[in-house]
């Protein structure tokens, strides 16, 4: 037991005056004469007796009552967490409410925001006066970087509604830490107010600063079922005008009941283009594809929605995607032109297709193709090779095609630089084209599904006739390289590989398109490679973002643009508007919206009046899923950690107010020592006018 105001303690010598007073009037006796005291003698002993021990218990509750007193005033308590407050320094304080949708879910006491609203004014309310407030949400604003005072704290407070944002446990944390390093000399304390969901709560990951004391302080929802789309997805990831096209839609259910018959409607440029209905068990998942057709170039603004109470802010789900009408395809050309290329896409409308010649290439131009094919180099310039690098490293998609006479040395030097394979010897043997890579997007719609019994998945036709290799240059082997092959051939070499460099790709063929060497360009698989290949040379680009994760956007430059105009991103139907910050680095343009974006929706980037592409913004779905950590899950995992300076805080059967002066003042005793005193002088008046 320990005292906040021992001083009072002197005033135990007030002991000493119930004693004094014992002493000099409780022995004085009156002398009474009888004639004869002979048959009272024994009376008058027991008198003397019976007085003694009443004059003794007087006197002990009036020390009693006066011991309780003075300890009542020195303000007696057992302490429960030491030096948690300072009461005679400076104190910093901050504070974390989880704003984030989930909290708005309903309690015992109502909305849970308003509940952990309650729980920050009754922290800040053991604090005195003169110590310092931090408030901290979900958004990380830069009104909330500053320390203030505690009528400050609490006028922030009430501005405090629900965000978009989601942080995880181990992100505040880390973010107070920081924002403690402004008060060096302060005793320090956070606090974190939040339901605690489990795709949040990376307990493992905190910071066990020792200069802070960290409490957690869980908000408990009742059960709520919530349905919602996590995710979609093309099968495809180029999508081409007058195609048909299949979105996959992932449904998840975060509730224990089952859903029967829900439909789910995908709406693009204001017009449904297709419906479908799904079951789904309680806490799982599925998959629902949507099957429609492309009959419009340009940006598609597409959302998905479901229909779903009481939560209802993720039953739509943003995207946008571009379809587009031509592919451009640069064909350099050492010595002349393929007529197999110029049958596939010169002919096709969906192409732009262009020959040249080494000595006729325009580099500034390199940027403004999807694809670039390489047919037949002997060799490949020095600078021709830089540039060939960097169109790949920005996005770019190359078809290297060897001639016969290649110099094997420059070609090394070359491929390295893509880091690819290289090419080291010719092999004249005639071999077979023995397997097809049938889960690479090259050839993921070539075949179809062949049933295998309960097996159902892609293999090749039996019997399929595959294409003769006469001739073919060998690679190197290594092992440190992502390159992936698209056909084999039998003797264990590769015919056709495709190599990822950065954020293209290199299609390296191991035979020139020529008959005298392989039937390949005029093999049935080889128009579907071809295609495909240039299919996939069209940037896709994001379907979707996040809101709250300041993600950067990227697109590349293939056309000259004006450099005076600025980027803008605009709400789809609304007044909306942003400048993002931009950076243009080689021919590539990297936007940051800094947390701009707070609302769902489709939105489109433009520059001056120029449209360039749909961007879309959703929730995030973390926020869905409802999914709690419970008061002995998240002791479990502070006790794992054996942290010495976090804790939780459980208000059970107590107000929060008076948890919190328990941790930081101690077990108060002095209302014990009120009431005993007033016990002690009630048993002496009791004594006194009863024991005659």
């Amino acid at each position: 037991m320990e005292f906040v105001n021992p001083i009072f303690l002197f005033g135990l010598a007030a002991i000493s005056i119930p004693i004094i007073i014992h002493l000099f009037n409780f022995r004085r006796y009156k002398k009474v004469y009888f004639t004869n005291v002979k048959f009272i003698k024994e009376i008058k002993q027991e008198t003397k007796k019976k007085s003694k021990i009443k004059h003794l218990l007087i006197l002990l509750f009036r020390i009693l009552a006066i011991v309780c007193l003075v300890f009542a005033f020195s303000r007696p308590f057992i302490p429960v967490n030491q030096s948690l407050i300072n009461r005679g320094g400076a104190n910093a304080v901050n504070i974390f409410i989880d704003n984030s949708f989930s909290l708005e879910a309903e309690s015992e006491s109502g909305n849970l925001l308003d509940e952990a609203k309650s729980k920050a004014v009754a922290i800040a309310s053991i604090y005195k006066p003169s110590d310092v407030f931090q408030l901290l949400t979900n958004d990380f604003e830069p009104i909330h970087q500053h320390f203030v005072s505690r009528d400050e704290f609490f006028e922030m407070l009430e501005n405090v509604s629900l965000s978009p944002a989601v942080k995880s446990i181990s992100e505040v944390n880390k973010r107070q830490i920081e924002l403690f390093d402004s008060k060096p000399e302060h005793d320090k304390s956070a606090y974190i107010i939040s339901d605690f969901q489990k795709s949040i709560s990376d307990i493992n990951l905190l910071e066990n600063d020792t200069s802070i004391h960290t409490f957690l302080i869980p908000v408990f929802s009742e059960m709520t079922n919530n349905l919602f789309i996590d995710s979609c997805w093309f099968e495809s990831p180029v999508q081409q005008i007058n195609s048909q096209v299949k979105l996959f839609v992932r449904i998840k259910n975060s509730s224990d009941v089952s859903y029967e018959k829900i439909p789910v409607k995908l709406i693009i440029n204001k017009k449904q283009k297709a419906l479908a209905s799904f079951d789904i068990d309680p806490g799982s998942s599925c998959e629902i594809p949507l099957i429609f057709s492309n009959y419009e170039i340009g940006i598609q603004n597409a959302v998905l929605e479901i229909t779903d109470y009481p939560i209802t802010y993720d039953d739509k789900f943003y995207f946008s995607f571009s379809v587009s009408s031509q592919i451009r395809i640069l064909c350099i050309n050492g010595s002349k032109e393929s007529i197999y290329l110029n049958s596939i896409y010169g002919n096709d409308s969906a192409f732009i297709f262009q020959n040249t010649l080494e000595k006729s290439i325009d580099y500034s131009s390199l940027n403004n193709f999807n694809l670039i094919i390489l047919n037949e180099l002997d060799d490949v310039s020095s600078g021709l090779s830089m540039e060939i690098k960097r169109f790949v490293e920005n996005g770019g998609s190359i078809i290297i095609i060897p001639s016969y006479g290649l110099d094997l040395e420059n070609y090394k030097d070359f491929l390295t630089s893509l880091n690819a394979r290289t090419l080291i010897r010719k092999d004249t043997n005639s071999i077979n084209v023995s397997d097809v890579n049938l889960d690479h997007a090259v050839y993921a719609d070539v075949f179809e599904n062949i049933d295998n019994g309960d097996d159902t998945k892609k293999k090749l036709p039996a019997n399929i006739d595959l294409p003769v290799v006469h001739s073919h240059f060998e690679k190197m082997r290594s092992s440190q390289t992502n390159e992936e092959t698209l056909l084999f051939l039998q003797n264990g070499d590769n015919f056709l590989s495709v190599q990822s460099n950065k954020k293209g790709k290199v299609y390296v063929l191991a035979s020139s398109l020529s008959t005298e060497f392989s039937n390949f360009p005029v093999h049935p698989i080889f128009v579907p490679t071809m295609y495909n290949i240039a299919l996939l040379s069209k940037p896709s680009g994001k379907l979707y973002y996040t809101i709250g994760e300041n993600e950067v956007i990227e697109l590349n430059l293939k056309n000259s643009q004006n450099e005076k105009l600025v980027y803008k991103i605009n709400e789809n139907n609304s007044d909306f508007e942003i400048i993002p910050e931009y950076k243009n680095q080689n021919f590539q343009v990297r936007l940051l919206t800094h947390y701009q974006i707070k609302k769902a929706e489709n939105y489109t980037l433009n520059k001056g009046i120029e449209n360039i592409m749909g961007i879309s913004y959703n929730y995030n779905r973390k926020e869905s899923e409802l999914d709690y950590l419970s008061e002995s899950e998240i002791q479990e995992a502070l006790d794992e950690m054996n942290f010495d300076k976090i804790s939780m805080i459980v208000d059970d059967n107590k107000s929060l107010s008076q948890t919190l002066e328990e941790l930081t003042n101690g077990i108060q005793l002095w209302k014990f020592f009120i009431i005993l005193a007033l016990v002690f002088l009630l048993c002496e008046v009791l004594i006194i006018r009863l024991w005659k």
